[in-house]
């Protein structure tokens, strides 16, 4: 089966450094360069920014395979990393990394969650904790995403990269067996009661109701030293007792 590519023309690029990518770009193309074991250097190019992002606008996008022609020869390429304008988004420059349609590369692949889990119908919250999987690949073979099924994940369960069934001609190399999903049980929302007044609490405690007089009226609180405080201004005198 032949491996299927995206075109993509490109030529290549006198000088490196800010000064000759500033011109390459006053020229309407975009500086960019080739890094690969088949290459006895990296290769300076300069190409068409329209061109580069209608070559990856496919199904596996940074992933596709593209049939990059420089000066006439073919080189197979994948796109590695860009840099753009944060204000206006224009492409500024591009890496790709040459590759051999026999030897396997290393790319970041969608990792796709299938299957409801035990323990989300038993009401836990499923947290997926990777997006993506880094796997080494033939370039022919590159597939569109990884899927892993949770459905048989309970409450305070978790799936691990070892676990997870991985297409044909795909490895992951890692020596960690790392976490890809785990459930966990939902969080039971606390309720604090507020303690009722105890009966019969002392008089002159703070927060305790004050003892009535004689005549049915509060008795004054006592000070901060704790004596009492004064009669209230206008209240009737004792009278005085007979000799």
């Amino acid at each position: 089966m032949a491996l299927q590519v995206s075109k993509l023309e490109a030529k290549t690029r006198v000088g490196a450094g800010k000064g000759p990518a500033r011109r390459t770009r006053v020229d309407g193309m975009i500086p960019a360069c080739v890094y690969g074991k088949g290459l006895d250097k990296p290769l300076n190019i300069a190409l068409n920014a329209k061109a580069l992002k209608a070559a990856v606008h496919t199904e596996k996008k940074l992933n596709t395979i593209i049939g990059l022609s420089v000066d006439g020869k073919e080189h197979i390429v994948l796109l590695k990393d860009y840099q753009m304008d944060p204000v206006s988004k224009d492409l500024l420059h591009a890496d790709f990394i040459a590759v051999r349609e026999n030897e396997q590369v290393k790319v970041k692949i969608p990792l796709v969650l299938t299957g409801k889990s035990i323990g989300v119908a038993e009401g836990g919250i499923l947290s997926q904790m990777r997006r993506e999987l880094e796997v080494w690949s033939l370039p022919g073979s590159i597939p569109l995403s990884i899927e892993a099924d949770v459905s048989h994940l309970k409450i305070a369960t978790a799936l691990h990269i070892n676990e997870i069934k991985l297409p044909a001609g795909i490895t992951v190399k890692t020596h960690v067996n790392f976490t890809i999903a785990v459930v966990t049980a939902p969080e039971i929302e606390k309720v604090v009661e507020v303690a009722a007044p105890v009966a019969g609490a002392v008089a002159g405690a703070p927060g305790a109701p004050a003892a009535a007089g004689a005549d049915g009226k509060a008795a004054p609180a006592a000070g901060a030293d704790g004596k009492a405080a004064p009669a209230a201004a206008g209240a009737a005198k004792a009278p005085a007792a007979k000799k």
